[in-house]
């Protein structure tokens, strides 16, 4: 798509000229940036207004590739007081430019952390180059120290009580999360620097950290006990990431001839306990640029120590959907402690659809934000369990199209060539108990990750169905049996037994019964029988 580089108009003007095209901002988190530059730009400044006025000391958790960065410049830009990047934003007439605060802010989200003693250089070297930005000598050898003495100073010099600023508090660890020990010591080192903010409160007016994850305040933030967690508060749930009414009003020029409809399957549904839900930014900004759905978030980062904690789990995939965590369950991340609820939702691959209200307490119903996620979560772990990547990409390709002309015989022979190419010790994971669940979680994956619509565990008034496959007016119910385990009836006669296919003939759907039966001993499938029972 053409697009016409506007140079020397003042930021002003832009905030005036609705429904014409600007930049994309792809991957800028430089405030002046897009403010000067002619990119466009939605305006988070109210939720800076409401933290600036309450003050005090904030925490945010979101996913990566989510904004952060952009509002902690946001917020450094504002109370350094540079007032020309707001005019025109709805902060500009409610904010006293004349006062001018020292701004302390460390960006962690690169750097080389393996070792607890390069991480210890490169605090060290962004507190350098902090102290040279306010023309402060650095002193002492020890982080905590020396930020110590620069916010003392920084208020004493200025007059004004500093704000400290950190972002991507949580890479250090999260970068080693596969050696605890690594992780752990990262951990211990950050909680003594991040300690001299609760120790320095006399010299700061307002502190805010951002980061992926949310370590409980007990291992990190244990003497830091003054940090208000705005993550779930529905007032701050649209901080980050991009409304259907952002999408209306700032990028009305991008919108001609989009399926408003597939945009939000695709790439909405992100929920932290707010009235609206929210888009990914990179997923919207790159479609904008791409005008095709395709998987742009997930491909910036690859989650592939999710994929191998969900592995090593016993591939309980089809329970991730739909699961019910608590508010301490999504709180539960810890160097060596991690929930698998608290790491699938706080990396944004997983949301909350639902809150349920008990004796207990709160608690949240969890599930796949969109069709991205879902597609490429489930893609991942295909790729992840074969050696070959050439054995698995090729799957959702093959299964859709064997599934679009009712090819079941080519459906059954795609899943033997697959679980004949998984290496026997995936299998031996497994004990018997759980070899049914087993299979079933490969068959959900498969399927998820060609785009169906699945729905495993299906309820019916007759029995819990084990999985349903939504594709072109068309119903595909599987039942799943391993055969030394039940030996007296097959997958199919069950199908037919419990009349599972009622609940979906009454839409006027085509309705196929599948059942697979597998074999611990073989490996594989040892019986696939079709019947339609409505067309």
């Amino acid at each position: 798509m053409l697009r016409v580089v506007r140079m020397g108009l003042p930021c002003a003007l832009w905030c005036m000229m609705p429904g014409m095209k600007r930049k994309l901002p792809i991957s800028i988190q430089t405030f002046r940036k897009i403010r000067e530059e002619g990119y466009y730009y939605v305006d988070k400044s109210p939720y800076a207004l409401r933290l600036a006025r309450e003050g005090g000391h904030y925490f945010l958790s979101r996913p990566r590739r989510f904004g952060k960065s952009l509002f902690v410049d946001t917020l450094k830009s504002l109370f350094e007081g540079t007032e020309a990047l707001f005019r025109g934003l709805a902060i500009h007439d409610q904010w006293d430019w004349s006062v001018r605060r020292p701004v302390v802010r460390l960006s962690l989200a690169s750097g080389s952390f393996a070792t607890v003693d390069l991480l210890h250089s490169e605090i060290m070297a962004r507190l350098e180059d902090v102290a040279e930005e306010h023309g402060i000598t650095g002193r002492h050898d020890t982080a905590p120290a020396r930020l110590r003495h620069m916010l003392a100073s920084l208020h004493r010099l200025t007059g004004q009580r500093v704000v400290v600023l950190v972002d991507e508090y949580d890479k250090p660890i999260l970068e080693v999360l596969a050696s605890p020990d690594a992780a752990k010591a990262n951990r211990d080192y950050l909680r003594g620097l991040y300690s001299t903010v609760k120790d320095s409160d006399e010299h700061i007016a307002f502190s805010f950290f951002t980061g992926v994850s949310k370590f409980s305040k007990v291992s990190l933030f244990s003497d830091l006990n003054n940090l208000s967690d705005i993550t779930l508060k529905p007032a701050y749930s649209a901080i980050c990431g991009y409304t259907d009414a952002d999408l209306d009003t700032v990028f009305a020029a991008e919108l001609e001839g989009v399926d408003r409809q597939a945009l939000r399957r695709w790439y909405n549904g992100y929920c932290w306990l707010g009235d609206e839900r929210v888009y990914n930014p990179q997923d919207v900004l790159r479609f904008f640029q791409e005008g095709q759905f395709d998987n742009y978030w997930f491909e910036t980062g690859s989650p592939r120590f999710l994929v191998d904690m969900l592995l090593a789990g016993g591939l309980e995939n089809p329970k991730l959907d739909g699961m019910l965590a608590s508010d301490q369950l999504l709180s539960a991340f810890d160097a060596d402690h991690i929930g698998t609820e608290a790491l699938m939702f706080q990396s944004g691959y997983l949301t909350i659809t639902d809150v349920q209200s008990g004796d207990g307490g709160q608690q949240y119903r969890l599930g796949y934000p969109n069709e991205e996620v879902r597609r490429s979560l489930n893609l991942s772990l295909l790729l992840a369990m074969t050696p070959s990547r050439i054995g698995s990409v090729g799957v959702p390709r093959e299964l859709r199209a064997a599934l679009q002309e009712h090819d079941f015989a080519s459906v059954e022979d795609l899943f033997r060539r697959f679980l004949s190419s998984i290496p026997y010790n995936w299998h031996v994971r497994n004990n018997i108990a759980d070899f049914e669940g087993y299979y079933a979680s490969i068959f959900y994956i498969c399927f998820m990750a060609a785009g169906f619509d699945v729905r495993a565990e299906d309820a019916t008034s007759r029995g819990r169905l084990d999985m349903a496959v939504l594709f072109r007016g068309h119903v595909y119910l599987f039942e799943f049996k391993v055969v030394e385990l039940a030996p007296e009836g097959g997958a199919l006669a069950q199908l037919q037994e419990r009349r599972y296919a009622e609940k979906y003939k009454a839409a006027g759907t085509s309705v196929h019964l599948i059942g697979v039966e597998f074999s611990r001993e073989e490996r594989n499938v040892v019986a696939f029988d079709v019947e339609t029972v409505a067309e």
